[in-house]
């Protein structure tokens, strides 16, 4: 659905935001070039092997980017949160989506239209050098996480991955419960693991009184021994 969404500025004015610096005229152009749109929970935003038209920015919601494998089975690269870009690198390499998006909650993004976007780019050799660095993190972040889902094992694969959970999206308000709710076949995917098996191993750290387990909650009790765990692999 498109709309223009009252928070749309965010993606301009958040001090998160890659165009946060820009000056008001140039905020001003770029403001005039994107909608917004918003995907109810488990809605695709995009499609693997769909043509990039602009670059999107996540104002609201949650997001996880996947690769669909053999039969069907999915493999989650990345999970995004506000204010956060997704399938910038195939915008800037020219390329189709490698990866689909899907909104894991109530989502709002906003699409810059292309042309504009490369326009400002060129422009302001700032703003090449932050979109530098965002691509430069970001190859840095799946380079980790290739080791970790290769050289792991399973129990330091999960800790892993709730750790990571940790960092994107932090607690709730009584500082342990994960504030994003998957579910099984999800954490699974993330941890490149079968559903089975991340079960099983979630029932383990509960039983160890590392984590706590209400339905799709996820608590952590003992967050030194959970990095531990993620250490030893």
């Amino acid at each position: 659905m498109i709309l223009r969404d009252e928070n749309c500025d965010l993606c301009l004015e958040n001090k998160d935001s890659i165009f946060y610096t820009l000056s008001p005229k140039e905020k001003e152009a770029l403001s005039k070039a994107f909608t917004s749109h918003f995907y109810r929970k488990g809605e695709i935003i995009y499609k693997e092997g769909d043509k990039p038209n602009g670059l999107i920015c996540l104002i609201k919601g949650k997001v996880k980017v996947f690769k669909e494998g053999i039969g069907g089975r999915e493999q989650i690269v990345r999970m995004a949160k506000p204010i956060g870009y997704i399938g910038f690198r195939a915008l800037f390499a020219n390329q189709k989506y490698g990866a689909s998006a899907v909104a894991i909650e109530d989502a709002t993004v906003c699409a810059f239209e292309k042309l504009t976007l490369f326009k400002a780019i060129k422009a302001n050799g700032d703003l090449a050098l932050r979109f530098m660095k965002l691509l430069a993190s970001e190859l840095g972040f799946s380079n980790a996480r290739t080791v970790t889902l290769t050289q792991k094992h399973i129990r330091g694969r999960l800790a892993e991955s709730l750790l990571f959970l940790k960092d994107t999206y932090g607690y709730e308000e009584d500082n342990c419960t994960l504030k994003v709710y998957l579910s099984r076949e999800d954490i699974a995917n993330l941890s490149n693991m079968t559903t089975s098996n991340a079960i099983r191993t979630l029932s383990t750290f509960s039983n160890e009184k590392v984590i706590a387990i209400d339905g799709r909650r996820i608590k952590i009790l003992d967050l030194p021994k959970l990095e531990r765990i993620s250490d030893l692999g």
